[in-house]
This record gives C-alpha cells, sequence and structure tokens, in this order.
C-alpha cells in the first residue's frame, strides 16, 4: 500500500512542471502512482455498457480525502491480496475543481487515470461524464439488487439522462436539531411547521434574548431553507438546462420567515464554524435546522456541547403541505473510472465501500447514503449514547430530501456567499436580494454553459 500526500509546494510544482508529468513518471511528483497506474488507449471490449481498457494485473489506484482514508486503509486491512495505491487530495473540498483539472491532463497524456476516487461533491458527474472519465454502474458493474437498497434519491446527483455513474458515500440530510433539556427548561414544545417555527422564534426573542432557533451565516444556508422550502432556485432540468426561479411564493415566505427572526435576533448571521460563534453563541442554540452531521461535526466536535442535551426531530413542513421535503448540504459520491485496467478489483472496492457495515455501519462519520448500513449505523449512535433519544428524524429525512434542486456544476454555495451573505453583513433582508439572487444564478449558470428558463 502506498499513500501519497501533497505538500502546498508539490502542488505549486506539479502546475509549473505539467511538460515533466507528461513526459513521464517523476516519483517526487504528488500523482507518480496515479501516473504511472493509468491505463492508456482506447478500449477494445465493450461490455457493462461502455468501451473497456485491456485489463491486467497491477496496483489500483484510489484517490481519497483525509475523512475517508480511514475506509481505504480499512479496506487494505480486510483485503490484504489486493495491492493499492492511494493518492491523498482534497476530495474537490469547496468546489476546487482539482479532480476534473487532473483528468483533463490525463485525456491529454492518454495516461494517470485513478481507477477509483471519492468527491465531497455531488456535481461531479456533470463533468466527468462528458469528459468520458466516469464508467456506468447500472449496465453490468453494480447488481440491480444493491442499488435497489440506497435511500431513495439518494443516487439522483449521480443520473445523467437515466444512466448511473457514481454511488452516493453519505447523505447530508437537514432535519431539526433541539438542545432537548433546555426546551424542556423553557416549557417550548418542537415545532412541527414553518409558522410554528418562526413563532417560537419570535417568542424566544422576547422571553429569552439570546437564544437561538437557527443561523443564517454560513454559504449553505439555501441548501438548509430554501431547499427545504421547495425554493426552484436550482431546478436542473437536463444535462445542461437549469431553471431559476426565486421569487415564487415558496422562495419569499422562507425568505420573510428568516428575515423576521434575523431582525430579533433568534436567528444568527455569524456562521457555526465561525471563532464568533462558537465563543458567544455556542451554548445559546435551542434550535438548529441543519443537516445530519451537524450532530457530530457542529454540536459535539466544534461547539463541545455535553452528551445527552442534542436531539434530533423532522425539519418543519409549510402547514398543509403533504408532502414531506427537506434540503441537503454535501454528502459525497465515488466514481469508477472508464480508463480502469481493474475494473474487477475496483467494482469490488466501489461496492464494499459505500455498502459494507465495516466501514458504513461501523465507522463512517456520515449518514451512509446505503440504508442496510444506516440502519446499523443509527443504532451505533444511539448506543454510543451522546444523543438524545433516537436518530430516526434522520432516518426519515433521508428519503425526503426534494428533488426541485439539483446538482450542477456551478456552486449554489459560492453564489450565497458572494451575493447574498454580503448582504446580510450591512443589514439587508433577504427578500430584497431575492432577484439580486436569481440574477447571479443565472450567470454563474450561464458560465458554465447551462441554458437557463425562469
Amino acid at each position: 500500500m502506498t499513500v501519497t500526500n501533497p505538500s502546498a509546494r508539490q502542488r505549486r510544482m506539479l502546475s509549473k512542471r505539467r511538460s515533466v508529468l507528461v513526459a513521464g513518471c517523476v516519483a517526487t511528483v504528488m500523482l507518480s502512482a496515479a501516473a504511472c497506474g493509468g491505463s492508456g488507449g482506447a478500449g477494445t471490449t465493450t461490455k457493462d455498457g461502455f468501451a473497456q481498457a485491456p485489463q491486467k494485473d497491477g496496483a489500483l489506484t484510489v484517490w481519497v480525502d483525509a475523512t475517508r482514508m480511514d475506509a481505504v486503509k480499512l479496506y487494505q486491512q480486510q483485503h490484504p491480496d489486493v495491492k493499492l495505491d492511494i493518492v491523498s487530495y482534497d476530495g474537490d473540498a469547496n468546489g476546487s475543481n482539482y479532480l476534473q483539472t487532473k483528468v483533463q491532463l490525463f485525456n491529454r497524456t492518454g495516461k494517470g487515470w485513478p481507477d477509483v476516487v471519492f468527491s465531497s461533491q455531488n456535481n461531479e458527474v456533470t463533468w466527468a461524464v462528458d469528459a468520458g472519465f466516469a464508467a456506468p454502474l447500472d449496465k453490468g458493474l453494480i447488481p440491480a439488487d444493491t442499488l435497489g437498497k440506497f435511500a431513495n434519491g439518494a443516487n439522483n446527483p449521480c443520473t445523467v439522462d437515466g444512466t448511473l455513474y457514481c454511488l452516493r458515500n453519505d447523505l447530508s440530510q437537514a432535519v431539526l436539531w433541539y438542545n432537548a433539556p433546555l426546551l424542556k427548561k423553557f416549557g417550548y414544545k418542537v415545532p412541527t411547521t414553518w409558522e410554528e417555527y418562526q413563532t417560537l422564534g419570535e417568542k424566544v426573542a422576547k422571553e429569552h434574548p439570546g437564544y437561538l432557533v437557527g443561523d443564517a451565516g454560513d454559504s449553505f444556508t439555501p441548501e438548509i431553507y430554501l431547499w427545504a422550502s421547495k425554493c426552484g432556485a436550482n431546478q436542473i432540468t437536463g444535462p445542461k438546462a437549469v431553471t431559476v426561479n426565486t421569487t415564487s411564493e415558496a422562495c419569499t415566505k422562507m425568505a420573510k420567515l428568516m428575515d423576521v427572526l434575523i431582525k430579533d435576533k433568534s436567528m444568527s448571521t455569524s456562521g457555526v464554524f465561525s471563532t464568533d460563534f462558537g465563543k458567544n453563541l455556542g451554548d445559546k442554540v435551542l434550535l438548529m435546522p441543519g443537516p445530519a452531521w451537524f450532530g457530530g461535526a457542529v454540536f459535539k466536535d466544534t461547539l463541545k456541547t455535553p452528551a445527552q442535551q442534542i436531539a434530533a426531530a423532522p425539519i418543519p413542513q409549510w402547514k398543509g403541505d403533504t408532502s414531506p421535503s427537506t434540503g441537503n448540504v454535501g454528502g459525497g459520491t465515488w466514481l469508477l473510472s472508464k480508463h480502469s485496467a481493474h475494473l474487477k478489483a475496483a467494482t469490488d472496492f466501489l461496492k464494499w465501500v459505500t455498502t459494507d457495515n465495516a466501514y458504513q455501519g461501523e465507522k463512517a462519520p456520515g449518514f451512509p447514503a446505503y440504508a442496510p448500513a444506516a440502519e446499523t449505523w443509527l443504532k451505533n449512535q444511539s448506543a454510543a449514547g451522546y444523543f438524545v433519544g433516537d436518530l430516526g428524524a434522520l432516518k426519515d429525512a433521508s428519503s425526503q430530501v426534494w428533488s426541485g434542486w439539483g446538482s450542477g456544476q456551478f456552486s449554489q454555495e459560492a453564489i450565497w456567499a458572494a451575493t447574498v451573505k454580503p448582504g446580510l453583513t450591512q443589514g439587508k433582508t433577504i427578500v430584497s436580494m431575492l432577484p439580486d439572487w436569481q440574477d447571479s444564478i443565472v450567470k454563474y449558470a450561464q458560465s458554465n454553459g447551462y441554458k437557463v428558463s425562469k
């Protein structure tokens, strides 16, 4: 097993010395294992829905981020006969597009592609299919029985024109996190509708000033609130088509709700990972709509909230809405390369890393996309004793992520951060910025080659 972990200096050297990588494999360059181990040339056998490269023995090259490194190492322990070359990279965190840039290079040189790669982004297939990198998975590589056990809609971001090109690693469905003993102390009930949520937020502002029912300070804020409200700001209707309407009733009523609570100061605009939030507001959270990973990453690890305080409830719904919906913030994907010369080993690894209880059920930090593993994961979370009650709300929400908000090649988080977040710090209302948000989405989408409808 070889683990390659690049330094910042090596990254700069790589960008400056691409000609060296093209000429041959250089041991000191970060991606030497991948560049030397990839298969070149056109496929010679059409099978499983694509032209496959000649198959041969050799190490399986896996690209992975730091968080998923433990998964690959566990696979190696359980499969000692499989030789792995593990390349550590940023996982395309924050939309770095590192993977896309490298695949473009490998396509030009005809070598270097990793066999399997993890991405923290859900939109990789928007370019990876056209680039000839991602292999179809539902044409014979992964059994239909296995695919059918993923949470309903989990693999929608991986599907292009009806064909599946990646597998979701984990889900980030939003629920309503709350401090159970504090809620009981104040004499409040968990709100089940957004109307009740707003009313509670206004009461908290008057009766317990300083305490919070939510946060609107992060770049992923629209994926929690606007997505759950079925706001059609990001409806991907085709590989390069999107409908954008940020001024519909579904958008404006949620924006108005947020504006009221921001004005009352029961909704923060600091951001849950900011120093200010942790220092001044960490122990003031009464309620907090947020993704599945908030339970561990925010409350347990960042805010250091003691055990037996945090619980999860279904995210509120608008009164009268009979079709429950929620948003999603993150979750990763695994892709398998069309160029792989080790398809059997690559497929075995892909199935294991996304479905096996040894990792997904027992050790994964996030909510597994594979439903049987998620059941084991939930039992283990309950047994650990940190949360109050069970986390059944996470299971229910896993199949309620609204499908009208897609995973385009452009980043909604980057758009919100550039367009809306600065206005919030200046005291502007979200409602007043909805038209500007729409204009910005349209420009970003068009710059990425999307046909935009309104």
